[in-house]
């Protein structure tokens, strides 16, 4: 272990007991959140974060004045990625600062050093006037709501973009356990991934699909990569990675028997073709980028494409496999009679997989840090996510903790699975708005 590391361990061994008792609220409010149909309490924001929004916030104002002077393309475009932070934090801090004035009857503005407590003092005190105080009561009931919904804006400003957010995706489906089964349970999520792209209007388009072998059974998927064209897809479905779990009579049982089995999916960044100026770090011609994959180390291999009859299968060279020797990644792809098109294709994959295999294992690593002294492990694709549970008409999603009985709705693609989706990526906010703290925290004490 370095010495860095090991500075790094001490820090973070010396705010865990004070950070662990926090995460555990925070994760087990959003899991009541979504399981009551109570009001949820207004969120606090950590003094942590506080600071950390208002020393950007300044960034930004110093920020604004040399662009007033001078401008320059590099000192806008941060500006603008702290604009936000900026405007979240005024809003916050004016929801914040509201008075009643007892003379005129009509709210003001406090100074910093004044604050809501205010409003709730003329409330409980028995000598507030009748009017002032029906007045205290609606400005501080829609002043909480209001600073309940600016807090949640504040905390998800200083939450930093995923680099992959922007990008088109590609989903990988992959059967799991439980043999035929699990291989038509991975159709049925084929088919629930290109319901909901069709329901909201996304660009999808079938990249790859092997059917199983299985004699006299239908729909069984042995592969599927389904492409999602439009940009900002990886954010919109990075939340489904990982393994979605099936209980339910498979129609080969006789004895009516509840089977389990699984299905593993996979969401990947699809690349911006080379040359393509716009992208920055995404580009593949970039040798410091994710997507860089040095030509050297890959070993193409052309051979005949396998599979049932056909006039082009076993006739020509069109397969194409990829092979990266020092990851020992193997991507293969038959689905056109072009070779070069299969040849896109293999390497448009191969792309995906490595740069998401670079970006999880810098992802694990911190998590691994952090877990060593908080005792909450990250949560891998090996890990089950997700059950479908046929004879209660169920799905529980293990991480937020939403269970909803619209089963059918969800399979199709339907509003079921928004809200789904959307309790998921609440889960991963809240997930990454704790490891800001974590590091703030950190970061205070290294100073």
């Amino acid at each position: 272990m370095t010495l860095l590391q090991r500075q790094s361990m001490f820090a973070l061994r010396c705010t865990a007991l004070r950070y662990q008792s926090s995460f555990h609220r925070t994760l087990t409010w959003w899991r009541c959140r979504y399981q009551s149909t109570s009001t949820a309490p207004t969120p606090n924001i950590s003094p942590t974060l506080l600071g950390r929004a208002r020393a950007l916030a300044a960034e930004h104002a110093q920020l604004a004045k040399r662009l007033d002077a001078e401008y320059d393309t590099q000192l806008a475009r941060k500006a603008g990625t702290l604009s936000a932070i900026a405007k979240a934090l005024n809003g916050w801090e004016s929801a914040n600062n509201v008075r009643l004035d007892s003379a005129k009857k009509r709210t003001t503005q406090l100074t910093p050093q004044q604050s809501l407590p205010e409003l709730h003092q003329l409330v409980r005190d028995p000598s507030t006037d009748a009017e002032l105080k029906s007045l205290a009561e609606e400005e501080l009931g829609a002043t909480t709501a209001r600073l309940s919904q600016l807090s949640n804006e504040l905390q998800t400003s200083l939450i930093p973009e995923h680099p992959f957010a922007a990008l088109p995706c590609l989903i990988e489906i992959r059967p799991g356990a439980g043999g035929e089964e699990a291989a038509l349970f991975a159709g049925d999520i084929l088919r629930m991934y290109q319901a909901y792209c069709k329901r909201h209007g996304l660009r999808a388009n079938l990249m790859k699909f092997e059917a199983a072998a299985s004699v006299g059974v239908e729909d069984q998927i042995q592969e599927a990569v389904l492409e999602v064209e439009s940009a900002g897809a990886y954010d919109t479905f990075r939340c489904e990675a990982g393994v979605h779990r099936v209980q339910r009579v498979p129609a080969t049982e006789s004895k009516g028997r509840t089977h389990t089995s699984a299905v593993a999916v996979l969401v990947l960044p699809s690349f911006p073709n080379q040359g393509d100026e716009d992208h920055g770090a995404t580009n593949s011609d970039d040798p410091s980028s994710d997507y860089y994959v040095d030509p050297a180390d890959v070993r193409t291999d052309v051979m005949r494409a396998r599979g049932a009859g056909g006039q082009h299968v076993n006739t020509t060279d069109s397969a194409v496999r990829l092979t990266h020797i020092p990851t020992k990644t193997v991507v293969a792809i038959q689905d056109s009679r072009s070779q070069p098109q299969n040849r896109q294709k293999a390497w448009q994959i191969l792309r995906a997989k490595l740069a998401q295999g670079k970006r999880e294992a810098r992802e694990e690593e911190l998590a691994q840090l952090r877990a060593s002294v908080i005792g909450v492990s990250r949560m891998g694709r090996g890990d089950k996510i997700r059950t479908y549970n046929w004879s209660q008409q169920r799905v529980t999603d293990h991480r937020s903790g939403i269970t909803l009985h619209h089963l059918d709705d969800i399979l199709e693609g339907g509003e079921g699975l928004d809200k789904v989706m959307a309790s998921v990526k609440d889960w991963l906010k809240m997930r990454d708005i704790d490891s800001l703290i974590a590091d703030e925290e950190t970061a205070e004490l290294a100073a």
